[in-house]
């Protein structure tokens, strides 16, 4: 699956990119000819340090812009911002997450479930990408193959929960894979040139990861760089009856 028709005409948009997978994909991007554009949103500048030198270096390709997904107002805004500029994008990837921050870590029992937390969970997980799916619709809408791939998590799969825990992030990317089979299904009629999909990335060395990487095998920790080369080339072979599916880092598909 190529993305666009021709050199140098590609769009892309890479949402939640200040940081680990997201500005992997920015960095790689940058250097695929295909891609014309690359528009990358960050929610703090003081935290999107590399993507803003990123940008000063790639200023005639790279374009950031200030996003909170939480906030529909904002993606209204950001798209609207888009569409001035070009009629059309081909490739959209969503890496917003949060498992844990300075206020909360994921739950171990149900003693831990409180549910402002579990409400921000679904609100950043789950909510803010099915708003993309509803803002970015009309930059789908052309001829061109296109791919909206969100950053999704093996421990959606209800049916691979072996060990439980982790209710809140669970449930939210569990959420997440049912918006975005449901948009799939609704993309297919307005533009069904466009591929809907969800990736588990694998355990991948990041700040979301960090405090969790202790029984990781060395063998399945992977940088950015090999999470970002492995997704893409997933993306890459999306085939035209894929719309819809949840895909491991190696292309295999996940049970729900």
């Amino acid at each position: 699956m190529s993305f666009g028709n021709h050199i140098n005409s590609a769009h892309a948009l890479i949402v939640g990119a200040s940081q680990g997978i997201g500005l992997g994909f920015v960095r790689k991007l940058l250097e695929d000819d295909r891609i014309a554009k690359v528009y990358a949103t960050y929610r703090q500048r003081e935290s999107a340090g590399e993507l803003i030198a990123l940008e000063n270096q790639y200023s005639d390709k790279l374009i950031c812009v200030s996003l909170d997904i939480t906030e529909e107002s904002q993606i209204a805004e950001v798209v609207q911002r888009i569409k001035t500029e070009v009629n059309k994008l081909h490739l959209v990837i969503n890496c917003v997450g949060i498992l844990h921050d300075d206020t909360f870590q994921p739950e171990k029992s149900l003693k831990q479930i409180n549910s402002e937390n579990l409400l921000r969970y679904f609100q950043i997980n789950s909510i803010g990408s099915i708003l993309l799916a509803k803002h970015l619709l009309p930059l789908f809408r052309h001829s061109e193959n296109s791919v909206f791939a969100s950053i999704s998590a093996k421990l959606a799969s209800i049916g691979d929960n072996q060990i439980g825990g982790w209710y809140g992030y669970r449930a939210s990317k569990t959420a997440l894979n049912m918006f975005m089979r449901t948009a799939a299904i609704e993309y297919s009629r307005s533009c069904p040139k466009t591929l809907v999909v969800t990736l588990h990335p694998g355990t991948t060395d990041t700040r979301l990861s960090r405090p969790f990487q202790r029984n990781v095998p060395p063998e399945k920790l992977f940088s950015v760089e090999l999470c970002v080369t492995q997704l893409l080339s997933v993306i890459e072979q999306l085939q035209e009856g894929d719309s819809g599916k949840f895909f491991s880092w190696d292309g295999s598909q996940l049970p729900w």
